[in-house]
């Protein structure tokens, strides 16, 4: 990612990310992280007490934490479009505003009938992130998944309080949970924004706490793994948590606190929101990794969580050589 960006002027800023523990059971968790980054040869440095968290980020309260330099923090959409510059000068066609409306199978491969006219295909490949399961039942494919969405919002630091994280600061993970929890980033721009909740989102695009899409929302809800999901006491306990971050903001100013003491409500003024394509299995499970099932002369992309854009251009290698090597079986 770092080559590329400098490759393409995309902006890049190597600040570093602490990872916090605050309690040992969390600390514990931070020595098996760092036992996997030395396996992945990620350089770390483990910091004990709050004196030497200090020395890096001396606003943040924890008993221990992970820091890796090595961390940075790149202009997503400017990657995006330089993606897309690249995919075009190889001479790709790209269709904005455009939604996939059927598929029809014909002798030569697919018709795909769209917003904005028909195009043929001999093979498809589907990553169409909150509505890749939809798409993928139309060729047959992944019929024991379903994406869930989930809203994640942000906040952004007001402008004088900016000081108070110089580099990106995480909670230790939750092992069970596929998502990051409230964390803090600087960003290329040197705004800082703090976030996400993962809340469930009453529709696949309902962007905001206010919008309900009906529909939608009752396929979720009627989705058995979905009831699965829930009727875990953990998950009930955490979708309570996560709503009243997203209805009461001195919930999520609480969140923030943990890491940062200092932030109060007022340094905190809402930022934007992303729709989170999480699927979920038949079986009730949270599916973690990313994940992706071909069918005949097509592939499906039914999962990209994270760490979904820091692992893209791997990941995308990965999944042009599987469609490679199915497309000539």
């Amino acid at each position: 990612m770092k080559e590329y960006a400098a490759k393409n002027d995309v902006p890049i800023d190597e600040c570093g990310v602490l990872v916090v523990a605050q309690s040992d059971a969390e600390e514990r968790r931070l020595e098996q992280l760092q036992e996997q980054a030395t396996e992945n040869g990620v350089e770390t440095e483990f910091l004990r007490g709050p004196d030497a968290i200090a020395e890096y980020e001396p606003h943040v309260a924890g008993q221990a934490a992970l820091r890796a330099p090595g961390a940075a923090s790149i202009d997503s959409q400017q990657y995006v479009y330089s993606l897309a510059r690249d995919a075009e000068a190889a001479g790709v066609d790209i269709y904005t505003d455009t939604r996939v409306d059927d598929v029809v199978q014909t002798a030569g491969g697919f018709r795909l009938a769209t917003s904005t006219g028909s195009l043929t295909a001999r093979y498809v490949v589907n990553a169409a992130g909150l509505y890749a399961d939809k798409l993928a039942a139309k060729f047959g494919v992944g019929e024991d998944y379903q994406v869930v969405p989930f809203r994640g919002e942000y906040y952004e630091v007001v402008p004088d309080k900016r000081a108070t994280c110089q580099s990106m600061i995480y909670p230790t993970p939750d092992p069970e949970l596929p998502f990051l929890g409230v964390h803090y980033t600087r960003r290329t721009d040197d705004k800082v924004i703090v976030g996400p909740n993962a809340v469930l989102a009453f529709g696949r695009e309902a962007y905001d706490n206010t919008t309900i899409n009906i529909s939608e929302l009752v396929e979720t809800l009627g989705f058995r793994g979905f009831q699965r999901l829930i009727s875990n006491r953990k998950m009930i306990q955490v979708a309570w948590d996560e709503v009243n971050k997203s209805y009461r903001k001195r919930k999520f100013v609480d969140a923030a606190q943990r890491l940062v003491p200092g932030v109060e409500a007022c340094d905190l003024r809402p930022s934007f929101a992303g729709i989170r394509a999480q699927v979920v299995s038949s079986d009730g499970e949270l599916v973690k990794d990313p994940l992706f099932k071909h069918g005949t002369n097509s592939t499906h992309v039914l999962n990209a969580v994270s760490p979904g854009l820091t692992c893209s251009l791997p990941f995308g290698d990965h999944v042009a050589e599987s469609v490679l090597e199915n497309f000539d079986s």
